[in-house]
């Protein structure tokens, strides 16, 4: 970039911090309307940039400084989730505390003179366990999910009021003068209203009039919805939402992009999705070409799903591709690629939101959007879809040169201030740092879980049952058990198995056999091993496990999860089948039970130390050791590369699932590093546990400080 035009965006991005960080922000706001061109906010017109970051994948600690990084972006709007089941994990019992509080996350928001958009949903889908639906839905009689469906409209409008007024009690929405300026009802319901038939359609019409009925003094939108009643605003979810959305159902409604993909979700054993600051740029330029004047970038930072919020096989990281990465530092180039857009476009906003729009064609592949208007001046969007050559373009009598697949953004319709194809922020690089390797077998004790037998089971049918039914969603985990004893010689036994759930572990005379696992692709795992059996009565034990629940589709709750076939095979002469036998039941692991990662739970069991040579390589196994929090302020991370599958809990708290064994086609692990955010640290005397379900060294943890380096050119160009 030239020199001059390094000081003009300078200057730009200086004078965007003062206009929008003034008597203009979040907290003056008083009433928001909108027509056809954009939201309308104190009687003036907004061309408004949002990021997603949800309250809970962070600490109620990281939220200051991510919302500070996220407004020096150039961002106006933050954008979040309400996320049912975890405010309500009980019917009637509800959650605001710790990373939960949303309230506190707002107040934050609007002390740093932001706006909030509130998604509400409550259906959120958002890669999050049940889609954000409370697992006790399933047991109200008649429940049929996100349809005309009396039960479910019930518990979806009293949980929505609830949240609604607790924002109208704090003084929250942007009628009273806070931050609240938007709000959504349901969530990419038109991805299975069809399915629904008559009453999909009914139930959007009723969740579009039941949300402007609460009277929230802000526009309600629903995403991915074109049947959106008036006056509610239907959005567009997606990575090119300048080329795919046709626009909102009214030419009284601003034309907004709710969800402007940064990334996308990654699976276990699945590669990350890696989408260019390029891109983002381009499709974010064209979209405010095109009469756009809302984005949300999904996510600006992604977090980490603790605990067990992911749904079903999502990795614990979440969009770590995003402008701020998972731990909350910055990703360049994309962040400051997409800020310097931000103070570009915004340095037009008065011609974009008053002047009028006129399209040009300038060649095959080009074309040029000018907004101009007599007292506000001009802007003009040069477009060059040629993905392949760089274009002379005259405009005006000037010539410009247009990149490969780049929009250059021309202020006064005169100087190039900004081409999306044009990086000039420097890239920086993560950095991992080991500061302790739990390498020292003595540091580590290990409790190894008992393999239940049929006899010691309470529960016992002549069925295989429904996993979920039993689990209620506690834990992952659910023992089928059953024994038998052949009427005849078995020569070269294997055991046959399948599933609908995720994971298979199989027992049998308490030793392991083998396991298997499905994917976000495959549904059905389908398991033949060899097994060993004795001539008298045999032991089969089998863990099912799951890895989070479905996020989405239709008729969520009529899906089922959990051993379906069970047959012995007697080296092909015959095959005994077992899914009609007796089976026992025991629903999750005896550690689970005894809440074993709590301090004060520890001596509820016999640990043993590596003097009884117990360390290594077993399934099913609890492992703990104590550890000093890392000097410094870095994020920290422990890698688990040595392990295989399961969970991990730093002083009682659950930093979420691990599975290193699951590979991604490449070769390696979809997530080896797993975020220990500092708040869940102590100086000293730290308590980690460890649930290995496959068998893992332990000895091979180590833990890491994460930092970036390569970044100082862009810091310098962006402060």
């Amino acid at each position: 970039m030239e020199s001059g035009r390094v000081l003009g965006l300078c200057l730009i991005l200086l004078g965007t911090v003062l206009v929008f960080s003034g008597s203009d922000g979040a907290t003056a706001a008083k009433g928001v309307t909108y027509d056809g061109r954009s939201l309308i906010i104190d009687g003036q017109r907004k061309l408004l940039f949002s990021g997603s970051i949800h309250y809970p994948r962070s600490t109620p600690e990281m939220w200051p400084s991510l919302i500070k990084k996220t407004k020096e972006g150039g961002i106006d709007v933050i954008q979040t989730y309400v996320f049912w089941n975890l405010h309500e994990p009980k019917l009637g019992q509800y959650d605001f505390s710790g990373r939960n509080d949303l309230v506190k996350f707002i107040k934050e928001i609007r002390s740093q003179g932001l706006y909030v958009c509130l998604r509400i949903g409550p259906f959120i889908e958002a890669e999050w366990n049940y889609g954000g639906l409370p697992f006790w839905l399933l047991d109200v009689p008649g429940m049929v999910y996100r349809t005309d469906n009396g039960p479910f409209k019930f518990h979806m409008q009293k949980f929505t009021t609830k949240i609604v007024n607790l924002m109208k009690s704090e003084g929250l929405y942007a009628s009273q003068g806070g931050p609240i300026i938007l709000s959504q009802i349901e969530n990419e319901y038109g991805n299975v209203e069809a399915a629904f038939r008559e009453k999909g359609a009914s139930y959007v019409k009723w969740a579009g009039q039941m949300a402007v009925g609460l009277k929230t003094g802000v526009p309600w939108l629903m995403c991915k919805q074109p049947d959106a009643p008036d006056p509610v605003i239907n959005t567009c979810n997606g990575m090119r939402c300048g080329d795919t959305f046709p626009g909102p159902n009214s030419p009284n409604k601003p034309k907004m992009w709710t969800e402007d993909w940064t990334s996308f979700f990654q699976v276990y054993g699945g590669e990350p999705y890696i989408r260019s600051a390029e891109d983002i740029a381009f499709h974010a330029a064209l979209f405010i070409a095109k009469n756009g004047s809302y984005i949300n970038y999904y996510m600006y930072h992604g977090g980490t799903n603790f605990g067990r919020t992911s749904s079903s096989y999502f990795i614990t990281g979440y969009y770590d591709q995003a402008p701020l990465d998972e731990y909350g530092l910055l990703r360049q180039p994309k962040y400051g690629h997409l800020k310097e857009l931000h103070a570009a476009i915004k340095a037009s906003a008065n011609p974009l939101l008053q002047g009028k729009q006129t399209i040009l064609s300038l060649g095959p592949l080009q074309q040029a959007y000018v907004f101009e208007d007599a007292s506000s001046g001009c802007v003009a969007f040069l477009v060059n879809n040629d993905a392949a050559k760089v274009i002379q373009i005259q405009f005006r009598n000037n010539a410009y040169s247009l990149s490969p697949k780049s929009i250059g953004i021309l202020q006064n319709c005169k100087n190039l201030i900004y081409q999306t194809a044009k990086v000039n922020v420097a890239k920086n690089t993560r950095v991992t740092t080991p500061v302790q390797v739990f390498n020292v077998p003595d540091k580590w004790e290990v409790f190894r879980e008992t393999i239940p037998a049929f006899s010691g089971t309470s529960l016992k049918t002549n069925s295989l049952l429904e996993h979920t039914n039993l689990t209620k969603d506690k834990t992952d985990y659910l023992w089928y058990t059953s024994s038998f004893k052949p009427d005849s010689p078995c020569t070269n036994p294997s055991i046959y198995i399948e599933s609908s759930g995720h994971v298979v572990h199989v027992f049998v005379n308490g030793a392991l056999a083998g396991s298997g696992h499905g994917s976000r692709d495959i549904r059905v795992v389908k398991l033949q091993v060899p097994v060993s059996l004795i001539n008298g009565q045999n032991s089969i034990s089998i863990l099912s496990g799951m890895v989070g629940l479905p996020d989405s589709g239709a008729y969520m709750e009529r899906k089922s999860y959990g051993l379906t076939k069970v047959q012995i095979s007697c080296g092909g002469s015959k095959t005994i089948d077992l899914s009609g036998s007796q089976w026992g039941y025991s629903v999750g692991l005896l550690g689970e039970k005894v809440r074993l990662q709590q301090w004060k739970n520890l001596k509820r069991v016999k640990w043993s130390t590596n003097d009884a040579g117990l360390i290594n390589n077993h399934p099913l196994a609890w492992y703990k050791t104590m550890f000093d929090g890392p000097n410094g302020d870095s994020p920290v991370g422990l890698n688990m590369s040595s392990m295989g599958k399961g969970e991990i809990w730093v002083n009682g708290v659950s930093i979420g699932r691990y599975w290193v064994s699951f590979l991604t086609p490449s070769g390696h692990p979809s997530q080896s590093i797993y975020h220990i955010p500092r708040a869940f640290l102590k100086a000293s005397g730290n308590l980690l546990v460890v649930l290995e379900e496959e068998g893992g060294d332990p000895l091979g943890i180590s833990l890491n400080t994460i930092s970036v380096i390569g970044s100082n050119r862009a810091q310098s160009q962006l402060s």
